[in-house]
């Protein structure tokens, strides 16, 4: 194992600080950019050496010196009709992989997402062979679309390795169980459909695993779909992170017509609004949540020797145990 660093983007975030956890935990140094002081001092905490930056601006190579590889698990969340997620994954990615071949990096994971193929129709049992739509589902999913071919042509210069996860799960998630416990305490939450179509899903541990695999193995300009392995329906999922919260969802459910419907309209209004009017929710949200994504991962088993590390069953009791 090497004894030089990694640097990581967006090390405070939910994926990055759980990297930072799991190669300070196999005592691999970590160089973790951040965009504030009170970010650095939780980096800091995990034990990893904090610096302050942002991908869109300033200098990032004299960030990178001294690391030999590096994970970029920076991102633009935003899933709403907006276009900043288009532009700031796109731009902040491009920056990221020239910065990393001017500071001498050697080997860069790119951490993706299933978002890159969302168009609102079902990804049954998707492969990395599936193209990007023409019309992608919002700014997300076009951004990180963007921000993959960039670091596909980066790959021509330096190690790049693309993974994509779905839907990110497991203990000190701070986005997608939070958001899913406000809408059943307030009311707001309701299946489409039923939710009885499937939806691959990737816990932390996993994630953190097959990005190891990536660094020691993996082959430049290659993407690999990472998930737990046996898909479950997304009524199941959600139920499961649900009740290690001590909630039961309710049965009320909405027609995927009706919802997908509304997310066309309500992304109208904002556009035409220039943002201050919106729709239940988005079309990217839409895309994300109301159909079937299952994505194929046999690719990963040959190239990258991936297997899950921990079960879905696993998983839940983590999240239970550290409630």
């Amino acid at each position: 194992m090497s004894d030089q660093p990694i640097f990581i983007t967006g090390a405070n975030g939910y994926v990055g600080r759980n990297l930072t956890r799991y190669f300070i935990a196999t005592g691999r140094p970590v160089i973790g950019m951040v965009r504030s002081a009170a970010a650095a001092e939780l980096v800091r905490s995990l034990g990893a050496r904090p610096v302050i930056g942002d991908m869109l601006t300033g200098d990032l190579a004299p960030l990178m010196a001294g690391a030999e590889s590096m994970i970029h698990a920076a991102a633009r969340l935003d899933h709403s009709a907006g276009r900043d997620a288009l532009a700031a994954n796109r731009d902040g990615t491009a920056r990221v992989m020239a910065a990393a071949q001017q500071a001498g990096i050697s080997a860069v994971v790119h951490l993706s997402t299933d978002s890159v193929l969302q168009a609102g129709q079902p990804l049954r049992d998707v492969d990395e062979t599936a193209p990007y739509p023409a019309r992608p589902a919002g700014a997300y999913s076009a951004g990180k679309a963007e921000a993959e071919r960039i670091a596909l042509a980066a790959a021509k210069a330096i190690r790049v390795m693309i993974l994509r996860p779905r839907m990110v799960w497991g203990r000190d998630d701070g986005t997608a169980l939070p958001t899913l416990v406000r809408m059943v305490k307030t009311g707001r939450f309701a299946w489409i459909s039923g939710g009885d179509y499937l939806s691959s899903a990737t816990h932390i541990a996993n994630l953190s695993h097959a990005v190891d695999l990536a660094l020691e193995r993996g082959r430049t300009g290659e993407i690999n779909h990472i998930t737990d392995g046996p898909v479950r329906t997304f009524r199941e999922t959600v139920t499961g992170l649900l009740a290690t919260q001590g909630l039961i969802v309710p049965d009320k459910s909405v027609p995927r017509t009706v919802l997908r419907l509304l997310a066309r309209v309500g992304d109208g209004l904002y556009r035409a609004s220039r943002g201050r009017l919106k729709g239940p929710l988005s079309f990217q949200e839409y895309a994300t949540s109301a159909v079937e994504i299952s994505l194929n991962t046999d690719k990963a088993l040959p190239e990258l020797d991936y297997r899950p590390v921990i079960s879905w069953d696993e998983g839940l009791e983590d999240i239970r145990l550290g409630i």
